[in-house]
């Protein structure tokens, strides 16, 4: 993220650890710009460029010894600014300096360490004190001209820090980034604020000035955005942003596919208009459901979603020729997810990064792109997004599309639909919908025989899905108490008179994913 306004930031250069996103997102919560770059992308040229204040280098599931394993060069050690590493990048700091990794028997879960030799990256830590590990190879011995040992094992009495001798260069064999280290936050802000002095200046004004900045030198005048709009928090928040940028330079267009929640559409436009966004409306959801009629696959599903979403827009660029732009709200995860970072797997396609093709001919522009879901919603509260609107649970671009597996029928949306504002209704009765990350319903092909007014029914199955999460990259499967979700499946088969039997979602993501495809 580039702006002639000056941030100080911190680099997390990513060896493939399930945690790297929590490295950033600690650290941005210590008000410190954060930014995450891929291990073969990091090159010393691109990190002097970018004058970080501080480099970390994260975990990863690799062995230092493996062939092909992702490694940066010894020239991290010389930029002249502190570096952490952090489990795999603890011992690749080791190896840089001559050090021995070892595989070891392996420590995972909750492990105490004992400090053997204070120093201001454990400022407010006790002598002894938990934390999360979860490796196999471990750094068995260190040159004691180069580095001295912080902290060890109490049971295995592996190094579980040091740090170099003549630079402020750290190791610390646990993950300070999760919740499970409980001081792990104390320690990341020592290193951040406390030794690298980086200034806590990403905080929400100057991140919005940034932004609206960066939007006015990369639209020239005269040129104007195209900002489809679902009301979800990241489009309201992408346009409201525009606004202030190129005022009515910005075209807004809510395009109904069919595929949304009950009552959505006349409750986003009221919204939209609320906050000064007067869209052009599009009913479009004939056109997108006869072209999801018979296809069952759920990629293809998002294709011809992205598909049709980007002929809609080509229409409207084209009835007015000074509309060159495409606005996307793409955060942070969506691009992960979509694989488009190295080394990422592509896990599903999302319609705003991956779904829209060539030859739709506008340039897109992401202001949302480096931004994490809780900073997109402090935004938008700041720019007027009702409280309410600003938390509401994220919702897919293709819709109940994604809820439904198998082929989308007016009757399998119906049930989704119905099946998922009851969930809606009865979290918020019992005060649980902030408190979670998502919750909703979904349908199959799947039937299962029941009994309803004394006769034989055979009806679908409905699976409710509340999961807990900070970001949408890992998720916990929720445990609601067992009354409300009572409720919720005695609202869904009364209510719904197809629905026979209702099951709940307990796998958490990983191994799963959140939606259902």
């Amino acid at each position: 993220m580039s702006s002639s306004r000056s941030f100080d930031r911190v680099l997390v250069i990513n060896f493939g650890g399930q945690y790297t996103h929590l490295i950033a997102r600690r650290v941005r919560e210590l008000s410190v710009y954060s930014e995450i770059v891929n291990y073969a992308e990091a090159s010393q040229q691109l990190v002097e460029e970018l004058r970080p204040r501080a480099v970390i280098l994260s975990g990863g599931p690799s062995s230092i010894y493996a062939e092909n394993a992702p490694k940066v060069g010894s020239w991290v050690l010389e930029l002249g600014i502190p570096v952490l590493g952090i489990c795999y990048g603890h011992q690749l700091i080791a190896s840089m300096i001559g050090g021995r990794v070892e595989r070891g028997l392996g420590e995972y879960g909750k492990t105490e360490i004992e400090i053997v030799e204070r120093d201001p990256i454990f400022n407010g830590w006790n002598s002894r004190e938990f934390v999360w590990m979860s490796h196999g190879d471990y750094v068995a011995e260190l040159p004691k001209d180069r580095a001295v040992v912080l902290a060890r094992s109490v049971e295995t009495g592996y190094i579980a820090a040091f740090k170099l001798i003549d630079r402020p260069a750290y190791g610390v064999q646990f993950h300070p980034e999760v919740v499970h280290t409980p001081k792990g936050k104390r320690l990341l802000e020592n290193f951040v604020i406390g030794i690298a002095k980086a200034q806590q200046n990403w905080v929400l004004g100057s991140v919005i000035d940034m932004i609206v900045e960066g939007l006015r030198k990369t639209i020239p005048p005269g040129e104007k955005v195209l900002c489809a709009v679902s009301g979800g928090v990241d489009s309201t928040t992408t346009a409201l942003l525009l606004k202030k940028a190129v005022g009515n330079g910005l075209v807004t267009v809510f395009v109904n596919h069919g595929l949304l929640r009950e009552g959505e559409a006349e409750a986003v436009l009221d919204m939209l208009k609320s906050l000064g966004l007067n869209p052009i409306y599009i009913d479009a959801s004939g056109k997108f459901l006869e072209a999801l009629r018979g296809v069952r696959d759920c990629e293809e599903k998002r294709r011809i979603i992205g598909e049709l979403f980007a002929k809609i827009f080509k229409d409207i660029a084209e009835s007015d020729k000074s509309i060159k732009w495409l606005a996307q709200g793409t955060t942070y995860p969506d691009v992960i997810e979509s694989g488009f970072a190295t080394g990422a797997d592509r896990i599903k396609s999302h319609h705003n990064v991956a779904g829209l093709p060539q030859w739709l001919g506008l340039k897109v522009v992401e202001p949302l792109k480096y931004l994490y879901k809780d900073e997109v919603r402090r935004i938008a509260v700041a720019l007027g997004v009702p409280e309410d609107w600003a938390y509401r649970h994220p919702f897919p671009g293709p819709g109940l599309a994604v809820r439904i597996i198998g082929e989308v029928t007016e009757e399998k949306l119906r049930i989704a639909r119905r099946a998922s504002r009851i969930v809606e209704e009865e979290l918020a009765k019992a005060g649980l919908y902030r408190s979670v990350w998502q919750a909703f319903a979904t349908v199959g092909d799947d039937k299962w025989v029941g009994v309803k007014g004394d006769k034989r029914a055979v009806g679908y199955v409905v699976t409710v899905r509340i999961v807990e999460s900070e970001d949408g990259m890992t998720a916990d499967w929720s445990k609601i108490p067992h009354d409300v979700l009572e409720k919720i499946a005695s609202r869904i088969t009364r209510e719904i008179p197809e629905v026979t039997l209702v099951t709940y979602a307990i796998t958490s993501k990983p191994p799963s994913t959140i939606e259902p495809c």
